[in-house]
This record gives structure tokens, sequence and C-alpha cells, in this order.
């Protein structure tokens, strides 16, 4: 009799628990709330290529049912199709899809691992260990991204990643005859909202 109290206890605590957190899926919504650049430097000019178009799926803990508290980030990922990117220039576009090898790795894609949570300004700040692949190598990258959790119950969060091509196995593109060739480090700049 005693061991069911016990269980009988436990199970109702474990219940308590579960009432108080929420806890939901959300996912970036096709051509919606989402702006990503990909920047750069050359011999010439600094380039940027812009996307408005990504998909990944993500889920939150909230402190309660209401889903305004974050308590942690339990998942995360991101996905980008190499050629959504674009520039004002059809010859770095060309050269940059060739470079990511986009007619076999489509994607650039990010994993959330773990995370330090801080409250900061307006919202949430996360130190992430996650796992970043692009040209179809895969590197751990610890990265800062800023969540805001909107009034209509929405997730936006924003980053910035710098990283070296030639990790990823990416030669540096160079186009116009090799006169303009871009730089070895390139960053991804992110907003994306993560919707219920």
């Amino acid at each position: 009799m005693k061991k069911f109290r016990n269980s009988l206890l436990l199970v109702l605590m474990l219940g308590l628990v579960n009432i108080g957190c929420a806890q939901g899926v959300y996912k970036i919504q096709k051509n919606k709330n989402v702006h990503i650049k990909l920047l750069g430097t050359s011999t010439l000019h600094d380039w940027e290529m812009i996307a408005g178009n990504a998909h990944g799926e993500a889920q939150f803990i909230f402190k309660s049912p209401n889903e305004k508290e974050l308590t942690s980030l339990k998942s995360l990922t991101f996905t980008l199709e190499v050629e959504d990117l674009k520039s004002d220039s059809k010859g770095l576009d060309k050269n940059a899809y060739k470079a990511l090898k986009s007619d076999e790795y489509k994607e650039i894609q990010y994993k959330f691992l773990s995370a330090e949570q801080s409250p900061e300004k307006g919202g949430y700040l996360l130190n992430t260990k996650g796992k970043l692949t692009v040209a179809g190598t895969t590197k751990d990258v610890v990265m800062d991204i800023h969540i805001v959790i909107n009034k209509e119950g929405t997730a936006t969060c924003k980053g910035s990643y710098t990283l070296s091509m030639t990790d990823y196995g990416v030669e540096p593109p160079s186009f116009m005859m090799g006169v303009m060739k871009t730089g070895n480090t390139t960053t991804l700049d992110f907003e994306v909202t993560y919707i219920k």
C-alpha cells in the first residue's frame, strides 16, 4: 500500500510539473518573416546575397501555458536552399552556387544541440552550440541567438555567424576571368520567425 501511495504521489507531482510548463512545435512558414543575408568581401567591392525563404522548426519550453516566458529551447533546425540566395549579379550567383556545390549539396543546414540562456532587453540571449553543414561538410559551431517572443505567440530568432569557406571545403569563388576574387571569410546574418 505504501509503495502504491508513493507511486501515485510521484505521478501526481510529474503531472503538476507538466501543467506548470508549456511547450509546442513552431515552424518557419514559407516566404513569411524570413530575412537572410550572406555577406562577403572581394578584390573589387563587398557583396551580399539575400534570401527570403527557409524552412525549419523549433521546440520552445515556456514557464506557463500562456507561452510568454521562455524557460529553454529544446530543439531548433534551420535549412536554407543555396539557390534561394540571390545577389544583383548573375555572374556572382553562378560562381557562388558552383563553389558551394549546389548541384550536389542543395542546402545549408543548422541543427541546435544545447544552449546557455540569459534574459536581455526585449527577449532572451542564447549562447548555443550546434552543427552547421555547408557544401556537405558539417562543423561544430558556437553562435549567439537572440529570441523575442512576440505578442501573437510567435518567436523571432536573430543571429549572425562568420565562417571561413575553406573550412567547409569551399574554394572562394572568382569571376571576370579572375579579376574579382572573393575573400575566404563570409557572414551569414539571419532573422526568422517560428510560428506554432
